[in-house]
């Protein structure tokens, strides 16, 4: 009786199988070659080799061929459990299977899979039979270099990625996405819009231009706004702190790895890696009361972490920024109510900038091996915390072992419109920083005794500068009007109609909306290619029937026009689209 397989467990075991295949067709053209490892990954699988000379692109082609002959003759994916002398024996002319075997622990199992004429220590699972790969559903994807064992003082490896899927439809419904993810590339648009560049010799920073800048403005004080909706009070702290407080809060040694370290007249500091230790000194500044809770203290901090350069990717992972940070001090009674508060803010804001329910997934995140405090106070931290969850309605999967190192928490990933998944929004109870055994914070209770607050870690964009990349993929660029940095491009179709122009564009600057006016002497179809160009949302095009009765033409940036508007209703009409966060 066959193994019942979920369909992720069955796609998981034809990209393993198929890296195998893939080592075997490789192996067929070059006899002499060293084979590394070859896992399965996220939408495909990789191998690494060690060659005697370098791939060139077309010998991808050649590799796919020979791997649908292998695929085509049926063979079958058999296991053998072996002894580590007889390992060291079959693969004495691999090396780095070698390495492999002497560094399994005494009493591993040590295990071959044979297909065809391949071999490969493995430890499985795979499909059955090659003739269960649809060979017209595999391609090779690209060749990368690859350090052995990610250390750059070993053998440079040669990098083998490709995919493999049930069938021919879907991989071209895959190569089909990755076409679109190429032109969303929020690195690619944001050089051609002028948002922001970076630089190689300052890693993980980000130069904002004018553009980008008025897009990140816009988040932030649509985020200040909202925030004052519900009483927080905005603070701000420094960026270099002393270690001593670094180790009252724990981050010293839980997360000194990730800090940028500095040193002054013989005493060591560090640059933030997040806020929270500056809000609790903050909230330590007086008396405060159970009447003074909750407490909810807001601030775009500018953090700096110490991420792995080859873990930097454009704007959405990056060394420097800022977060739509806040922590909310409260009482373990009032717990529940903030988290509920927590989510409708979350939820609302999401809207906003395009995201519904169905575009959210709740994970609760519980205690990490890495942690601090005891099991008891883990256990309070993570029932109050499902308790909340039950209050507000909130349906959650389980990430067994991802909570921060002091607490437990909600994690909120949003869905795009090409399917990925981005984590931005987080909720976590902290019973443990505040405590008299680390930052030491404390209230005058109901009964005049001292009492250590609960602490609510809480953001719902994130990183500032990860948000705008996903938003920059999600609209390809072509960002909701009351986001973009330029909402009306004011366009006379001659030079004659420049004076109306200038009147249009000033009455539309007067009523706030970003507004730019091109009067060169560019014919207009090219004026609106320009604007199209730029993704501007709105278009007032401007002729003679337009300035003699005080109207405007609009183009949207989708083709749809509406002719012959009164400029006062134009300009309503915009803030209208403007206020409401409508997409277009």
């Amino acid at each position: 009786m066959s193994e019942k397989l979920t369909k992720e467990e069955k796609i998981f075991r034809k990209r393993h199988s198929t890296a195998h295949i893939m080592a075997e067709a490789v192996l067929q053209i070059f006899p002499d070659a060293k084979i590394a490892i070859g896992p399965a990954i996220d939408d495909g699988f990789y191998y690494d080799f060690d060659l005697p000379r370098k791939l060139k692109e077309e010998d991808l082609e050649d590799i796919e061929n020979r791997m649908r002959d292998i695929i085509n003759k049926g063979a079958s994916f058999d296991k053998e459990v072996i002894s580590r002398e007889v390992a060291l024996e079959r693969f004495a002319d691999q090396p780095y299977k070698v390495e492999l075997i002497n560094d399994l622990p005494e009493d591993a199992e040590i295990s071959l899979y044979h297909s065809g004429d391949f071999v490969d220590l493995c430890k499985g699972p795979h499909v059955e039979n090659s003739s269960q790969i649809d060979p017209r559903a595999i391609k090779l994807m690209s060749i990368a270099g690859a350090y052995w064992r990610g250390d750059s003082t070993r053998p440079m490896l040669q990098r083998i990625y490709g995919t493999v899927w049930n069938n021919a439809k879907e991989l071209r419904f895959y190569l089909n996405k990755l076409e679109e993810l190429k032109k969303r590339d929020h690195r690619k648009l944001g050089k051609e819009l002028d948002l922001f560049h970076m630089v190689d010799e300052n890693p993980g920073q980000i130069f904002w231009h004018d553009k980008g800048w008025s897009i990140y403005l816009t988040i932030q004080n649509y985020v200040r706004n909202r925030l004052s909706e519900q009483n927080y009070i905005e603070v701000h702290t420094p960026s270099v702190m002393p270690k001593s407080l670094w180790e009252r809060s724990g981050h010293w040694a839980k997360y000194k790895e990730n800090m940028f370290i500095t040193e002054s007249e013989k005493r060591e500091f560090a640059l933030k890696p997040m806020n929270c230790p500056g809000h609790v000194e903050i909230f330590k500044q007086g008396i405060k009361s159970y009447r003074d809770l909750p407490l909810r203290m807001a601030e775009f901090g500018s953090c700096t972490r110490n991420e792995a350069s080859g873990a930097l990717h454009g704007i959405m992972r990056v060394r420097g920024f800022v977060q739509d940070d806040a922590h909310i001090f409260c009482t373990e009674e009032q717990i529940a109510d903030e988290v509920v508060l927590f989510v409708d803010l979350l939820k609302s804001m999401y809207k906003d900038f395009g995201f519904g329910d169905d575009n959210i997934i709740v994970k609760f995140s519980t205690r990490p091996e890495k942690r601090i405090g005891e099991d008891a106070t883990w256990d309070r931290s993570e029932g109050a915390l499902a308790n909340a969850c039950k209050v507000a309605g909130l349906e959650y999967e389980i990430a067994e072992g991802e909570g921060a190192f002091y607490g437990p928490k909600l994690e909120f990933t949003l869905v795009d419109a090409l399917g990925r998944h981005w984590q931005c929004g987080t909720i976590q109870v902290d019973y443990l920083l505040p405590s008299n055994d680390r930052l030491n914070a404390s209230y005058i209770g109901e009964d005049d005794n001292k009492h250590s607050p609960v602490m609510l870690h809480r953001a719902v964009l994130g990183s500032l500068e990860r948000f705008i990349g996903i938003l920059i993929e999600q609209y390809a660029g072509a960002f909701p009007v009351w986001l973009n940095p330029t909402q009306v491009m004011v366009i006379p179709v001659a030079q004659n109609f420049n004076e109306y122009a200038q009147k249009v564009t000033a009455q539309l600057k007067a009523a706030g909306i970003r507004v730019k006016l091109d009067d060169s002497d560019n014919r207009m179809n090219a004026k609106i290619r320009a604007a199209q160009n730029e993704k501007i949302p709105y278009m007032f095009i401007l002729g003679e029937r337009e300035e003699s009765e005080n109207q405007v033409s609009v183009r949207l940036r989708t083709g749809e026009q509406h002719q012959g508007m009164p400029l006062e209703e134009s300009v309503n009409w915009v803030l209208g689209k403007i206020n409401t966060k409508e997409l277009i």
